[in-house]
């Protein structure tokens, strides 16, 4: 019984030691130019946690997400609902800024953007992504809700 509980030990040790070796490498290949892209789901914004807050004109709120090894995409939903307000959502991956996208960025102006970033050839760039909440006209202060998924 002891020589199996050391045997079984020193395969599970060694597992440990090769596989984040593995992920590494695979994640490393496949990782290039992401794609960002309007998200037409009849179930978008059921997804959580969000995170809720108000902007005001000039000011920059921050997020972030870590993403995991061998993620393929990432939903984000910024939704304000006002369409007389503008409010812009820029895109930090961490090998790259992916840019700054405005309401008309899905093809449509409704006081939300929601789009699908993806990497065509392969996977997402593992690690901290962060997101730019800026208010570039707002009448007032106005209420928005935030998620990544």
């Amino acid at each position: 019984m002891r020589v199996f509980g050391r045997s079984l030990l020193a395969l599970i040790v060694a597992a440990l030691v090769l596989v984040p070796i593995v992920y590494a490498q695979d994640v490393e290949q496949k990782t290039a130019a992401y794609e960002v892209r309007p998200v037409e789901l009849p179930f978008v914004g059921l997804a959580s946690p969000k995170a809720y807050d108000t902007i005001t004109t000039g000011e920059t709120d921050t997020f972030s997400k870590y993403v995991l090894p061998l993620t393929s995409s990432l939903t984000v939903d910024l939704n304000w609902g006002d369409a007389s307000d503008s409010l812009a959502l820029t895109i930090l991956a961490p090998d790259q800024n992916l840019g700054t996208f405005y309401d008309s960025s899905d093809g449509i102006t409704d006081g939300r953007i929601v789009l699908r970033i993806s990497n065509p050839g392969g996977y997402l760039t593992l690690g901290t992504w962060k997101f730019g909440v800026y208010g570039a006209s707002v009448s007032g202060v106005e209420d928005y809700s935030f998620t990544a998924y």
